[in-house]
């Protein structure tokens, strides 16, 4: 994670598509270890929180010799981010992990209208369009779910995570705005100081059960930790590169791999109407990256 966000041309683009991708895939590993914990769900987005403190600290003090103080954008990063994580694992609490992961991924819509109004960032009409056939492929995967006939209240747990997708699309924009300032690894640092004691507080009211109880359920507190120094940390990193409104698409790769572990590994069978849903959100995906590429220059020469 470097300190200082770049402008994103040439191979520092596809580093930071690469870099989205990388951590939406490991952020599609989430959803599973939450329901391996054996703690409440908000209980688990503390421990997700708490886990990654150590390894933040310990990056942001080699990248910039100092963790420094929270700033304001970091400190709204921190609150956002507890919200989408306190909805989005209720989400999953009543309903499928794809269905929860699927709903909370609509943040692109959201994204790409704060970017368009408020960060001055229009979006070509191709853009848009990519946009609507991703989300299209998301709508069919939560159409086409299959839960096992095990769902505690899917209506309930369907609307937690469509809340979760406004939580997820002002962290987005509040980390995106933060990179043009701070280093990657100390934004992360520091909204997990302001946001994991919100949720330990939260838990705690709602009287969940806060600690694991057996070896399996830390070892599934620990993932989430890693899952977060990983896979959020990328992403984090891969805003500082490209428009706010490019990498809340890219990311919708995560529900694809979150359906696919919910079926592998609790048996939230795939539909055909799911797969191919999956399939066209990939296209969607690829087809924004291809609509929101550097416009080339009259006359401009592509380097040897």
């Amino acid at each position: 994670m470097t300190e200082a966000a770049i402008q994103p041309t040439g191979a520092h683009r596809w580093q930071a598509v690469a870099a989205l991708v990388f951590g939406a895939c490991v952020i599609g590993f989430s959803g599973i270890l939450v329901r391996l914990t054996e703690t409440g769900p908000v209980a688990a987005g503390f421990w997700r929180l708490a886990v990654a403190l150590p390894a933040l600290a310990v990056i942001t003090r080699r990248s910039s010799g100092t963790l420094g103080r929270p700033s304001r954008i970091a400190m709204i990063a921190g609150v956002m981010f507890a919200l989408d994580l306190g909805f989005w694992h209720e989400g999953i609490k009543y309903t499928s992990v794809a269905s929860a992961t699927v709903l909370s991924n609509l943040t692109p819509v959201v994204v790409t209208a704060f970017a368009w109004i408020f960060l001055k960032q229009r979006p070509r009409a191709l853009f848009l369009a990519a946009v609507a056939v991703a989300l299209a492929g998301v709508w069919m995967m939560a159409v086409g779910r299959s839960g096992g006939g095990h769902l505690l209240n899917a209506r309930l747990g369907d609307l937690f995570s469509i809340l979760t997708a406004l939580w997820y699309a002002l962290y987005f924009l509040a980390i995106s705005e933060g990179r043009k300032r701070e280093g990657a690894s100390r934004l992360m640092f520091w909204s997990g100081m302001v946001g994991a004691p919100l949720l330990l507080i939260v838990s705690a009211l709602l009287g969940e059960q806060i600690t694991p109880l057996s070896a399996a359920g830390w070892a599934a507190c620990a993932g989430l930790g890693l899952v977060h120094v990983a896979g959020q940390g990328s992403i984090a990193w891969g805003l500082g590169r490209l428009p706010t409104s490019t990498a809340s698409v890219v990311v919708l790769v995560q529900p694809v791999v979150a359906a696919w572990l919910g079926w592998l590994l609790f048996g939230e069978a795939l539909g055909p109407v799911q797969a191919a849903g999956a399939a066209v959100a990939l296209a969607g995906v690829v087809l924004a990256q291809w609509a929101s590429r550097p416009a080339r220059s009259p006359g401009a020469v592509s380097p040897a």
